[in-house]
């Protein structure tokens, strides 16, 4: 009998070790990436090359952006040169962004698919249209968005010396006058897409691909594939490309911008569709890379893996919160849980340091140390967030509704 207890006590010691260890996981990684990112300020001082020719292709997907659409091409007609392409795919519109793009003087192709709906499908559209005639690199900039000056040839010649994707700095940014829960999303947003890429690509000189503000060179683009309705087919682009030897690069001085909506339940599903997609890549990527560096270990594997285990902050931060208290009474009823807890604290102490590291040093702007305090309540508010992708997750083009 007295065996029996003690197999038990270590059964359930090593049980609960082990689910600690890998609820750490993402925390550690999340402070290790925060701590090379650095604190350097990012400014978008883009050099082009004016010897160097590339001929770049702007791909613009588009679905119902009429009332947006028109700022974005006049950014990217402004960098256009002499040889380059600015093609709008106008996909299963309903109203008439083919026609105010058309005004602007740009090339539309228009799409119409009852189910192969999504942006994948329309990239892929857009890429075959310009085989008869193929660039040198296509850029991939949403409807929505607006680049800096120099960015799209300081990506496309980044692109052609690397031969790898390149990745602007991609950053949605609170509109004026935004409540906390939007300059809330801010943050959460400029931690995924400046401090975790940067941290990344100075590790390990690779990123994720975030779907807009992103280079390939022609051969990769002609052979990506673009096709398919997943939810977050940048990042499952991006993974590819790593395993098959070309990572993709982090040009922090492109920048491409777009501005959340000022209405907080209209953000939440926009919010909700990418944290979808990230649940989904990490379930299905994540074993795909642990894999290729098993194979054929590298760094730019390894980080993209780090970076790819941690989950939306908010939910991450859920999770510790319950985990912690929960083997913290535990212990009290029994001893074996004992070093499970401490490897849980472990993780909410890396937790908080990241978060607050990553506040001092980017995003003081955003929020208020007091403001940051509150931290616990924008969790709480995107728990049904986490509970719709156990039942019914998002996927698909889903166009963010916005007031005008």
């Amino acid at each position: 009998m007295e065996f029996f207890g003690t197999t038990v006590f270590v059964f359930t010691s090593i049980l609960a070790c082990t689910l600690a260890i890998v609820l750490a996981i993402p925390a550690w990684s999340l402070l290790l990436l925060t701590l090379a990112a650095g604190k350097r300020v990012l400014m978008p001082a883009t050099t082009v090359d004016a010897s160097v020719a590339v001929r770049v292709a702007i791909l613009v997907p588009a679905h119902d952006e009429s009332v947006h659409i028109v700022p974005t091409l006049r950014c990217l007609q402004a960098q256009l040169g002499p040889n380059d392409r600015l093609l709008v795919i106008a996909d299963n519109c309903q109203d008439d962004t083919a026609n105010v793009a058309h005004a602007c003087g740009v090339e539309v192709l228009e799409r119409q698919h009852t189910s192969l709906r999504g942006k994948g499908y329309a990239l892929a559209f857009g890429i075959d249209a310009l085989r008869a005639d193929a660039p040198d690199v296509v850029v991939v900039v949403d409807a929505d968005c607006c680049v800096s000056v120099g960015g799209i040839h300081a990506i496309a010649q980044k692109c052609m010396q690397t031969q790898c994707p390149v990745q602007m700095l991609d950053l949605m940014v609170a509109p004026p006058g935004a409540g906390l829960r939007i300059r809330m999303l801010a943050f959460a947003w400029l931690v995924k897409n400046q401090v975790r890429p940067l941290g990344s690509f100075r590790l390990g000189r690779a990123c994720h691909l975030m779907g807009t503000g992103m280079a390939l060179p022609w051969d990769l683009a002609a052979t990506a594939q673009l096709a398919t309705g997943h939810v977050a087919e940048d990042m499952k682009l991006g993974v590819d490309m790593a395993i098959a030897g070309r990572p993709t690069q982090f040009l922090a001085q492109a920048q491409i911008t777009s501005e959340f909506p000022i209405d907080t339940a209209i953000a939440r599903t926009q919010k909700t569709r990418w944290e979808h997609g990230h649940l989904q890549t990490l379930v299905q990527e994540l074993p795909r890379l642990l894999a290729a560096f098993v194979r054929r270990p590298s760094a730019a594997t390894l980080v993209l893996a780090m970076d790819l285990v941690i989950p939306p902050l908010a939910l991450y931060f859920l999770c510790v919160a319950i985990s912690l208290p929960l083997l913290a009474l535990g212990c009290y009823f029994s001893a074996a849980l004992g070093p499970a807890a401490l490897v849980s604290l472990s993780s909410a102490v890396a937790l908080a340091m990241a978060i607050a590291l990553a506040w001092l040093r980017h995003a003081r702007h955003l929020l208020s140390w007091s403001e940051l305090l509150t931290v616990p309540l924008y969790a709480a508010w995107k728990l049904p967030v986490y509970v719709a992708f156990f039942l019914s997750r998002k996927s698909g083009w889903t166009r963010t509704a916005r007031k005008v």
